[in-house]
């Protein structure tokens, strides 16, 4: 009987138990369904009651989701652009906060520069103190400091803080460089990723609906970088005139003359706006004796260029596009290059270093106008019937295209350039009367390759 009482007490206590756990499981953690709660409020943009569990989540549970602060960024950008500005600190709080519980889930380039763009926008802190918030997230984590508007307003912030006496010119110089070989790294990215693409459609091959999105988001960024690219320079303005840089650094020279550093980047800004002044061939020479490199030897060939030259040019700057790692100045070097032979008119020779260009720089669009320039003025060489001449502008008006879908800051003039072109190329009516619509023609001269007749 004992025995038999035991085991129904057993028996109870088990299925109490039981009951308990399975009641514990069923239902979420306080923690949960604070999130739940805050997650539909934010989502229903009824963010005041969104707040409400937000503070509770950040105190009690900060590690329970990320979304908690994706949807504090929503919120309390929402509460600043009702006029609240209490609301900046807690959005850049909100960002600190996902940097110190989510880090593996945060580009920590990318929220700095958040943080720093939110106390611009909002006049927060002093012009020194908002610049160093972007130079943080520039130092911090560069690879993911990229945003279009973000390197406009630290360049922006840097300029102010040079006009009222807080900075050196040389330093503006120097963060020009940092910044502008960003966006261009980032435009060519964003060409290579078109490149394929653009050949694609050019083969009339139909894109899949991902591969022209791909197609789509790359142009709009190149277009924003673009943008980017021309407004920093334009902010740079008569400060890297040569009526300004050569007295600048005709006063530095005798006291920097030993800075490779000083020396590159101010032989680098004489040489891009082309000052002409004895200052760059001493510069030159002297960057050459202190450490010979392909900046050096792309001078010296600039140099000889500049001297009528060019066979002693054109073994400089092949001695520097052997030596340099960068692609940008790589790129610039492979220019150099192939003007050189454009201007002597060798053509074919040219188009090989504008290739080159292309291939360390995808996004350099004056390359793809360059070569359609040299196609377009050989279309009396191109062919053996007036119709067949003319083809040619298609070819040329194709290769202007490009330029234009990989550098926004052409775009314009290319496709104006493109326009030209295929107005110069045989018409509907010459099309139809010859019999030549959706046929291919072939180019025997150094042009090569062919050119498909439009279609009717």
């Amino acid at each position: 009987m004992k025995t038999k009482v035991t085991s129904l007490l057993a028996l109870f206590l088990f299925a109490i138990v039981f009951t308990g756990t399975a009641q514990m499981a069923s239902d979420p953690s306080e923690c949960q369904i604070t999130l739940s709660l805050y997650s539909e409020a934010a989502k229903a943009k009824n963010y005041n009651e969104a707040l409400k569990h937000y503070d509770k989540l950040v105190k009690e549970c900060p590690k329970e989701s990320l979304a908690i602060y994706q949807y504090g960024d929503r919120m309390f950008k929402h509460f600043i652009e009702q006029g609240d500005a209490s609301k900046v600190e807690d959005l850049i709080q909100n960002y600190k906060y996902r940097l110190q519980f989510f880090p593996e889930k945060s580009k920590e380039g990318d929220i700095l520069g958040d943080i720093a763009q939110a106390m611009y926008d909002n006049d927060l802190g002093t012009k020194q103190e908002q610049f160093d918030a972007f130079d943080k997230a520039q130092k911090t984590d560069p690879d993911n400091f990229t945003s279009p508007k973000g390197l406009y307003t630290y360049f922006n912030l840097a300029i102010q803080l040079q006009d009222a006496g807080q900075k050196d010119l040389q330093d503006i110089f120097e963060l020009y460089d940092v910044l502008i070989e960003k966006i261009e790294g980032k435009e060519n990215d964003m060409a290579v990723i078109l490149k394929p693409l653009m050949e694609k459609q050019e083969n009339e091959e139909e894109l899949s609906k991902k591969e022209a999105k791909r197609l789509n988001a790359a142009e709009t960024n190149l277009g924003s970088y673009g943008k980017i690219k021309g407004s920093i320079n334009t902010l740079l303005g008569q400060r890297a005139d040569c009526d300004n840089l050569i007295p600048l650094f005709e006063s530095q020279y005798e006291s920097k003359k030993n800075d490779v550093n000083w020396l590159k980047v101010s032989a680098g800004k004489l040489n891009g706006k082309e000052c002409e002044t004895p200052l760059f061939f001493k510069m030159v020479q002297q960057l050459h004796n202190l450490e010979p490199s392909a900046k050096s030897a792309y001078y010296l060939g600039r140099l000889a260029d500049k001297d009528g030259n060019s066979s002693k040019a054109l073994e400089y700057y092949n001695q520097a596009a052997d030596l340099e790692t960068n692609p940008s100045d790589k790129a610039r070097v492979y220019y150099s290059i192939a003007e050189n032979f454009r201007k002597k008119g060798s053509f074919g020779s040219a188009r090989n270093y504008y290739n080159k260009m292309l291939e360390a720089k995808p996004s350099a669009g004056i390359a793809y106008l360059r070569i359609a320039s040299m196609y377009a003025s050989s279309a009396n060489n191109c062919g053996t019937t007036p119709f067949e001449k003319r083809a040619i502008y298609w070819k040329a008006a194709d290769m202007a295209s490009k330029a234009a879908r990989v550098d926004a800051s052409l775009a314009s003039n290319a496709n104006s350039t493109a326009s030209a072109y295929r107005g110069r190329a045989p018409g509907k009516q010459e099309i139809f009367s010859s019999g030549m619509a959706g046929k291919t023609i072939s180019f025997s001269c150094w042009v090569g390759g062919s050119v498909r007749v439009p279609n009717l």
